[in-house]
């Protein structure tokens, strides 16, 4: 199940009330501690940082205590930027398609996306634009859910295709939580998404299996030149 843009952003919109609960629930509140994880693999004092599809603003927050010297937050759902914006009224928020970022080349120091490339209809060209706005040698991590492997796999069908849409089903919006197993499922595995990264011009990717598999950190540096063979580690 394949969503068209416009519909991805009146879900996200639809969801924006209860998007943090379900991802504390989801996650048994280790969200917190990946999006932390994330923003201190590539953000480091001074930096001007980019938190794309940025949500109701967790990652872009964690940039900030990071020590980002200037946070921008962008996401497409007006919604979501409400709620951003009274999480954090001393960072920037911007309504944006991830496609087409509305900043010159060069702009960032360092970038974040957290559960956000999943949703994007041209993986691709998003990967080119956070490359195209980061300065050279910037650094980009991103998070995503991804198919796990090994012992954990049964616990996933069953946590997030089969109980996590119940649960969304009972709150305000939350049937929109019926789209996160087919995202998931179309969606390039971890090994995958690391030859996309360097295809789009990032050196030195890393990726990081967390939670036993079911989260992926990428990490990687913007060149323009080739980049080495990507590392997996858990």
């Amino acid at each position: 199940m394949t969503l068209a843009p416009e519909a991805v952003r009146s879900m996200f919109d639809r969801i924006a009330p209860v998007y943090d609960a379900m991802n504390r629930v989801m996650t048994a509140g280790l969200d917190l501690r990946w999006r932390r994880l994330a923003a201190s693999e590539v953000v480091r004092p001074g930096d001007r940082v980019l938190d794309a599809a940025c949500g109701t603003g967790d990652l872009a927050l964690a940039g900030h205590r990071a020590g980002a010297l200037e946070v921008t937050g962008l996401d497409f759902s007006p919604r979501m930027l409400e709620r951003a914006r009274r999480k954090a009224p001393g960072l920037r928020f911007v309504e944006g398609d991830m496609l087409a970022l509305p900043f010159a080349d060069g702009s960032f120091d360092a970038a974040t996306v957290g559960f956000g490339v999943r949703n994007v209809s041209d993986l691709e060209l998003a990967l080119g634009e956070l490359h195209r706005v980061l300065r050279p040698g910037g650094r980009l991590a991103i998070l995503e859910i991804t198919r796990p492997r090994g012992l954990l796999r049964p616990f996933f069908t069953i946590w997030f295709e089969r109980l996590v849409p119940l649960l969304g089903r009972l709150l305000p919006g939350g049937d929109a939580y019926a789209y996160l197993p087919a995202s998931v499922a179309r969606f390039p595995a971890a090994e995958e998404l690391a030859g996309l990264l360097e295809r789009s011009g990032f050196g030195g990717v890393r990726v990081r299996l967390l939670a036993g598999s079911i989260v992926a950190l990428h990490t990687g540096a913007a060149s323009g030149v080739g980049s080495p063979e990507a590392e997996t580690t858990q």
